[in-house]
């Protein structure tokens, strides 16, 4: 390992020169292959974190999805049921916990992940690098790679593709800088630890937290804690399935974060499942049409027979009934929040999305109002008394 490692360019071409580097020690990473970029290197660091932490926080393998600062995706290694391999196209694949834990980041928004920066918070076995290999991404990080695995992801983008080893053993130092316009800022990093005993105040008349439900919260937290603010993010089965970032407005990442949810929800559709694309249909082009395909406007956008040239027969479009009836069937879905909700407005919205189950910060002067809207829709809430902002 190195103190500095220079890079090709910043986040735009013009910004020259950049690097990254450790002021008071060796980087505690390795490039294995490839040459990852400035914002490479900050979706890999703020996505290691976030998988370490879920690992941490439950047991299990874990993977997180990231572009661009934020996670479209974040989960832990549960099996997938068959409906969720075929919506996350893995059906044909054996699957590692690990690599269990990648397909459904990546599920959580296929669109959103394409390009990604893969985190992983065991070493890479050779089930994870094969199902790496055939999506679109710029990189992994994890903390070692079998034989097998690394040889198969070094002959990913013509043995351009960026792999990085991180010291899974390092520790920052405890206070942590950045500039801006010429002015640091100097802050305490945020050590908080997500863990079960941030779910022990329930003000609203439902109490009950099923252990599925207390995993999923943590996910969702735990998620949050790397998303940028403002922030709100969906968890089901031990996943991610929705996450709004850095909108102003609370009540616009909680619609954000609600329609991504209901799009994950939709796409296990029986008619979503069984769309008969045409073979020369590449994985990106059919998750893009398959979110056209559950889209209100899709007969618009495929009218006129332009439909041929992607389905080898014309689909049945889902009304709009049929997609709400899906829908509505939804539940034990949980919701957490990176700050208190101002308004009742935002629980109105997750429980259209199936939320039986909501952390967050409390502290408002409008809690009571938040409260009467979960009591009302028959809503567990757990006041954390932490905020995860994150800048």
């Amino acid at each position: 390992m190195s103190k500095e490692l220079e890079l090709k360019y910043g986040c735009n071409p013009n910004q020259k020169p950049a690097r990254i580097f450790s002021p008071a020690s060796e980087l505690p990473l390795r490039v294995l292959n490839g040459n990852p970029g400035y914002i490479n290197f900050l979706d890999a660091l703020n996505g290691w974190q976030l998988a370490r932490e879920l690992k941490a926080a439950t047991g299990l393998p874990a993977a997180a999805s990231f572009k661009h600062v934020s996670p479209a995706g974040a989960a832990i290694g549960l099996p997938l049921p068959l409906d969720l391999q075929k919506s996350c196209f893995v059906d044909d694949l054996p699957l590692s916990p690990l690599a269990a834990a990648y397909a459904r980041a990546r599920g959580a928004d296929r669109v959103s992940s394409y390009g990604d920066f893969i985190a992983l918070s065991d070493d890479c076995d050779r089930a994870t690098a094969a199902l790496i290999a055939r999506e679109v991404s710029d990189g992994v990080i994890a903390p070692g790679y079998e034989p097998e695995a690394l040889s198969i992801l070094k002959g990913k983008r013509q043995g351009r593709y960026n792999i990085v080893q991180i010291d899974a053993g390092y520790r920052p130092p405890p206070v942590e800088r950045k500039e801006v316009f010429g002015v640091v800022f100097e802050q305490g990093r945020n050590d908080i630890v997500i863990d079960g005993s941030l779910l022990r105040n329930f003000p609203t008349r439902k109490k009950e937290l099923p252990e599925t439900a207390r995993r999923d919260l943590l996910v969702a937290l735990v998620t949050l804690k790397y998303t940028q603010s403002n922030s709100v993010c969906y968890a089901a089965d031990g996943q991610a399935i929705g996450v709004g970032a850095g909108q102003q407005s609370r009540i616009h990442c909680t619609r954000l974060a609600g329609d991504k949810a209901d799009l994950w929800q939709l796409r296990r559709h029986p008619r979503a499942l069984e769309l008969p694309f045409r073979p020369d249909i590449s994985r990106p082009e059919r998750d893009n049409l398959i979110d056209l395909y559950l889209s209100d406007g899709f007969e618009d956008l495929l009218g006129g027979g332009a439909w041929d040239r992607v389905f080898t027969r014309r689909p049945q479009p889902l009304s709009a009934a049929e997609k709400g009836d899906w829908l509505a069937a939804v539940d034990g879905v949980s919701l957490a929040s990176d700050a208190f909700f101002p308004f009742g407005d935002n629980i109105e919205r997750a429980r259209r999305s199936g939320v039986r189950y909501i952390a967050q910060t409390g502290g408002s002067i409008r809690d009571d109002h938040v409260i009467e809207a979960c009591d009302r829709l028959g809503i567990t809430m757990a006041l954390t008394g932490v905020r995860l902002f994150h800048h």
